[in-house]
């Protein structure tokens, strides 16, 4: 039986030079995609941004806003060659961790209800629906509500 190597996976703290894999991925994912000006304010702004790299490859990223007792994730995203891995699960975690490091207490988010994958994931790890955003996104057919979603940290 011949051993198969498995993917090295790291996550880390997003850099400057990240930005131009990382606002590809977000182009390659969404038809309404962050602007680079977005993710290089959100560097300078110090929010928690992060990389997951599998084998020295940016697969995905994840930031963070942690303010007081409460953090919001404000983006999460996996490239389309790196999903059903399991690694968005590991990058939601992880900014988890983030989180109650920061001190929060519970973490908010907004989701699509045109993305039933991530919300299924979301609940997954323990968000439960707490309301909605009427007209927050923007859509191919004028505007789409967000489902706002909260998760109660526990203390680990």
């Amino acid at each position: 039986m011949v051993a198969v190597a498995r993917p090295q996976t790291q996550v880390r703290a997003m850099r400057r030079e990240d930005l131009p894999a990382v606002c590809a991925m977000e182009a390659d994912s969404y038809d309404f995609p962050w602007t680079p000006g977005i993710f290089s304010d959100c560097l300078k702004a110090g929010h928690p941004c992060w990389v997951l790299c599998v084998d020295d490859v940016i697969a995905g990223y994840g930031i963070l806003s942690a303010a007081a007792d409460e953090a919001h994730v404000l983006n999460l995203c996996i490239g389309q060659a790196y999903r059903g891995q399991g690694l968005g699960r590991h990058l939601l975690r992880r900014l988890l961790d983030i989180a109650r490091w920061n001190g929060a207490e519970r973490v908010f988010l907004e989701v699509r209800p045109s993305n039933p994958v991530a919300k299924v994931l979301y609940e997954s790890v323990g968000f439960n629906e707490i309301g909605r955003r009427p007209n927050y996104y923007p859509a191919k057919q004028g505007r789409e509500d967000a489902i706002v979603m909260a998760l109660e940290l526990l203390a680990s």
